[in-house]
């Protein structure tokens, strides 16, 4: 059951980074209800495994955030990630696409900011 939605604007982040502000935020914001057990769905598959404990965290800019989210996570008595495909995310996607039109009023076509929101493309092999 989705019990509340946040947005914020982070600026450029890549896709983790964006992962992690939403689950920070997420525990912060749920914290003051003091529920049993959580259940935490995330998209990111990296995110999620990391959490876990069965991914490394190599990227210094998310090891603070990993940091920060273990830290707000051993505040809950139980809980569990799960990661869920992109595809059917669509509350989050739908979020996604919201903010990205309420901010297309500054001159930059949707898919460069959608592309700074989720990370740079990828690079062709």
């Amino acid at each position: 059951m989705r019990l509340r939605g946040l947005h914020r604007w982070l600026g450029v982040a890549t896709n983790n980074e964006a992962e992690y502000h939403a689950l920070i935020e997420g525990l912060k914001a749920v914290s003051e209800w003091k529920p049993d057990r959580l259940e935490i769905y995330l998209d990111s598959k990296l995110v999620a495994e990391q959490l876990k404990g069965n991914y490394r965290v190599k990227e210094p800019r998310l090891q603070r955030l990993h940091l920060e989210a273990k830290e707000l996570l051993a505040g809950f008595p139980e809980f569990e990630i799960k990661h869920v495909e992109r595809e059917k995310n669509k509350d989050g996607e739908e979020v996604v696409v919201n903010r990205l039109d309420a901010i297309a009023c500054t001159g930059r076509p949707r898919q460069t900011v959608l592309r700074r929101f989720r990370g740079p493309p990828a690079r062709p092999t």
